[in-house]
């Protein structure tokens, strides 16, 4: 190899002082060739290795590097080796004194790394948008938790949407599809998802799919088509990938704190709505292209079936919720949404309660056990459904049963006006009149005189009742005489 500062000299002996090839080759002991090599060529002189190396150190372990790297195949993506832990097992298990640089490039030659190619992808106004899920830390409520983030991204326009959930079920899936195109105002043509089972149930050849058959219900209800990454291959869809980054990094930093999920999906939203802002130009022309909203939204629920034990409760996703005592030992649909649970009886909710997460979890309404109390009015002194009420009720049931042996008959008939009033509203009156006075008829007409005041005015007798002179009936001789004695009830 030839020296710059010797190409220089040649070529200013051969350009500027007229030097015909042979004199230089004669003066400079340097062959004809290599000078017109210096004439002609201009570049930096490239020195290049027509034959590797000889490792003598490393040579004698190439195979059992070989050996690890097909062995690796056959293990799981995240437990395989890497270059510094083929070094320590060679320096442990097989005495090898070379350095961790020397493994690192034999491993990357016996891999035959090859950067892989990306082509960059555009999509027309209205064409495609890209799912995914994410995850970040929140604290709610005091707790610092995990959440589900829930992204979803037009390709043309670049404007996203996201909302957090407390899973990434099927359900939770299926509901941010439909928050998401109520938040476009429209669908798009095509959906490009990764290989997850909460659409995908198998990989078949090329690029087609047997997808999970609720995933192929939205689409059939929102008529857009979908594509699927290859498997492994998530960074096909680096616009939604992109969004997951750029959602923690921007919109949750520093951490949010928040109340509940409603308050932080509030600010998720107008984190969106400001993204939206700054591509206006562009989500103008994809807005015109998206295709309408069905009339009706997707009902966004996992559909299963479930048997009503014996405690009137059917159990989904190890957790279990009541239905009313009648249909014990039914079979009944239950649908499944990301908050809520509904339990349906031909196609009739017969109860709806807040959504379990968790385990072993028993979600129990009053209403569902009354007919079963009446036949079993004793059972109110220790049914689970009556001590998780709040603390008037708890309150009053303490009174009634010190008064008398049959004070749990009181508490019942106390119980049993929430056929007629909501259960918040009976603890308001036994709040305002106080535990100690609280029976079911006292109760019974103030919660009346709550509701239709201008009759309570024209009735002098409950108008009694409302400054706090209990109402006395022939039947209530007990409470006459205490009232003589000048003892109020």
């Amino acid at each position: 190899m030839y020296k710059m500062v010797d190409k220089e000299y040649i070529r200013k002996l051969y350009y500027m002082e007229d030097w015909p090839i042979r004199k230089i080759s004669r003066q400079l002991q340097i062959s004809r060739q290599a000078i017109r090599k210096m004439i002609e060529d201009t570049e930096k002189p490239k020195y290049e290795i027509k034959k590797e190396r000889p490792a003598p150190v490393m040579d004698q372990y190439l195979e059992i590097l070989r050996k690890w790297i097909e062995e690796d195949e056959k293990a799981p993506k995240k437990q395989r080796h890497t270059a510094i832990r083929m070094y320590e097992r060679l320096r442990d298990e097989h005495n090898f004194t070379g350095g961790s640089s020397t493994v690192r490039q034999s491993v990357a030659k016996l891999k035959n790394k090859v950067p892989e190619v990306f082509i960059p992808l555009t999509a027309a106004p209205g064409e495609q948008v890209q799912v995914d899920f994410g995850h970040a830390q929140v604290v709610l409520a005091g707790h610092e938790q995990k959440v589900n983030i829930f992204c979803m991204r037009l390709k043309h326009s670049s404007v996203p949407f996201v909302v957090a959930f407390p899973t990434e079920r099927l359900e939770a899936f299926l509901e941010g599809h439909v928050q998401g195109f109520a938040y476009f105002g429209g669908v798009p043509r095509e959906g490009l998802y990764d290989n997850a089972k909460t659409q995908v149930v198998k990989i078949l050849e090329g690029p087609y799919r047997q997808e999970h058959e609720d995933f192929s219900s939205l689409r059939s209800h929102y008529l857009f088509n979908s594509l699927f990454c290859r498997p492994r291959k998530g960074n096909e869809k680096g616009a939604v990938e992109g969004l997951v980054k750029q959602v923690r990094s921007q919109a949750m930093v520093p951490v949010p704190e928040c109340e509940n999920l409603e308050e932080l999906n509030a600010l998720l939203l107008n984190w969106c709505k400001k993204e939206k802002s700054r591509n206006q130009e562009k989500w103008l022309a994809e807005q015109a292209q998206l295709r309408p909203l069905p009339v009706e939204p997707y009902s966004a629920a996992k559909i299963v079936a479930a048997k009503v034990s014996s405690y009137s409760l059917v159990t989904i996703d190890r957790n279990r919720y009541s239905v009313p005592t009648e249909f014990v030992g039914e079979n009944l649909f239950v649908k499944a949404y990301v908050n809520r649970i509904e339990v349906l009886h031909r196609n009739h909710v017969i109860a709806t309660h807040d959504r379990c997460y968790g385990r072993n979890h028993t979600s129990l309404q009053l209403e569902h056990y009354l007919n079963a109390l009446e036949k079993k009015p004793h059972a109110v002194t220790h049914a689970t459904v009556v001590r998780q009420l709040p603390l008037p009720f708890q309150q009053v049931k303490e009174n009634m049963e010190q008064a008398h042996g049959t004070g749990y008959k009181d508490f019942l008939r106390v119980l049993l006006l929430t056929h007629e009033y909501p259960l918040n509203e009976i603890g308001a009156a036994i709040t305002d009149l106080g535990a100690s006075r609280a029976c079911e008829e006292t109760l019974r007409h103030y919660l009346q005189s709550k509701r239709n005041p201008l009759e309570e005015q024209r009735d002098p007798q409950r108008q009694l009742l409302t400054n706090g002179i209990p109402l006395i009936t022939i039947q209530d001789t007990q409470r006459y005489d205490l009232l003589l004695q000048g003892v109020r009830a």
